[in-house]
């Protein structure tokens, strides 16, 4: 059934046309507005991600009080904070947490292990929204078959490339892993002063498209325990590829072993990458930061070692309610702003994915070259990273950057630093059972 749905959807998107959401302007499942009047919902929303987020939700709240008779209290949290906070709210109880709450979706199990999520799995099949949420979005806060909130938006990462320089030398878009290999190389050749691919060992979701790409996963779960597969066969054939770019293929510095997304994102605005891979925020990130490269860039999905795609970290934002005593009251908040027109708005004013595939089809049937590309990657090769909470923290200990950066360096072959790296995850996943 999924393989359908996601085919049907690529069909849609190829030939142009806009599907019709399931749920409606606002997701109503034809019930009744839940009676919220003389009530307030607090709701937490991280900083940053909408430069215009306070006269979206000053919007959504005058909608949301009209339609129920409540009222919202929108509380602003830093991304760097925020997991420590809802941590301490979560051990305070009921009367510490938010009503609702935008959750990034690798704190979902986290949080829904400690029951302070709401299951919402039978309000989502009754609103008739389910069939309509983005696969890949939708199991990222599925845990047990059991779906913790509603995706509200997303990103994915593809291949973002110097079309104009592609052009004056030649060069096709890459379709194939040799290809990508050759487009860099020969970038690297009649280009030597930019950064042809730049290996970020710093960058965990640039490693992980080829990992994923080779056939490998991150880890895998067996009977409730986890298992690190990041030294498996297929796994250390996409990492000696990817790293060999750089150690062997030399398309990629010295300097950018220790990079981060955010390095990488400062040259482009320094006009010193010829391609890279990068977010579906990242062309109008770079344009708007080095204009210069207005009209010069293009886009492709992230190609697969012989064709097709290599899947993609894809990673974004739910919006879920807590346990607590207006959680009726806080589902249909989440409804309103998942679903239709606030859905569009916040994707349109933050440059990130809605989470539904009616929302994306109509995103990707007006054919942006700079944003079908990632529609296509999102919808049919989006990967989540393993939906425990260990994996939070072996992401916090940079395992897998550490891995990379080791291999860069030449202090530890491939297969190597991938026992090292598969090492300090098992020791994680085993402290956390």
């Amino acid at each position: 059934m999924k393989r359908r749905v996601i085919a049907a959807v690529a069909v849609a998107m190829s030939l142009g046309l806009t599907a019709t959401a399931c749920g409606g302007d606002d997701g109503d499942d034809g019930g009744k507005a839940t009676d919220g009047k003389g009530k307030t919902l607090t709701v937490w929303i991280m900083e940053g991600t909408n430069p215009d987020a306070r006269p979206f939700f000053k919007e959504a709240g005058e909608a949301f009080e009209k339609k129920t008779g409540a009222k919202i209290k929108v509380e602003y949290q830093q991304w760097a904070t925020a997991q420590k906070k809802f941590t301490t709210a979560i051990e305070g109880g009921p009367d510490q947490v938010p009503d609702v709450a935008e959750v990034g979706t690798t704190w979902v199990p986290q949080f829904a292990e400690t029951d302070a999520l709401v299951d919402v799995t039978d309000e989502v099949k009754k609103s008739g929204l389910g069939d309509d949420l983005v696969e890949g979005l939708k199991d990222a806060g599925t845990l047990d078959g059991k779906q913790y909130g509603m995706p509200w938006y997303a990103g994915v990462r593809s291949l973002v490339y110097r079309k104009d320089l592609f052009a004056k030398h030649d060069i096709k878009p890459p379709t194939t892993w040799q290809e990508l290999r050759t487009a860099a190389k020969t970038l690297k050749e009649k280009e030597p002063n930019l950064v042809a691919f730049p290996v970020a060992g710093g960058a965990e979701m640039f490693a992980a498209p080829f990992v994923w790409g080779a056939g490998g996963e991150l880890a895998t779960e067996s009977g409730g325990s986890w298992k690190s597969g990041i030294n498996s066969p297929e796994a250390v054939k996409g990492i000696e590829f990817y790293t060999d770019l750089a150690t062997k293929d030399k398309v990629s510095p010295a300097k950018v072993s220790t990079w981060t997304e955010k390095e990488v994102g400062e040259a482009w605005n320094k006009s010193e990458i010829g391609m890279s891979i990068g977010g579906n925020w990242t062309p109008k990130a770079i344009v708007d930061k080095n204009p210069s490269l207005k009209g010069k860039l293009g886009a492709v999905p992230l190609p697969g070692e012989n064709g097709g795609m290599s899947k993609s970290f894809l990673g974004g934002s739910y919006l879920s309610t807590f346990d607590t005593d207006k959680k009726e009251l806080a589902w249909e908040f989440v409804k309103m702003l998942t679903t239709g027109e606030f859905a569009a708005k916040w994707a349109e004013q933050t440059n990130y994915f809605p989470g539904q595939n009616s929302e994306l089809e109509k995103i990707a049937a007006k054919k942006d070259p700079l944003v079908e590309p990632f529609a296509k990657q999102m919808l049919e090769a989006g990967a989540t990273v393993p939906k425990t909470k260990a994996y939070g923290e072996i992401q916090a200990s940079k395992v897998i950057p550490r891995m990379v950066q080791s291999i860069l360096t030449g202090k530890a072959s491939v297969q190597e630093a991938a026992d090292k790296a598969a090492d300090d995850m098992d020791a994680i996943f085993a402290k956390d059972k």
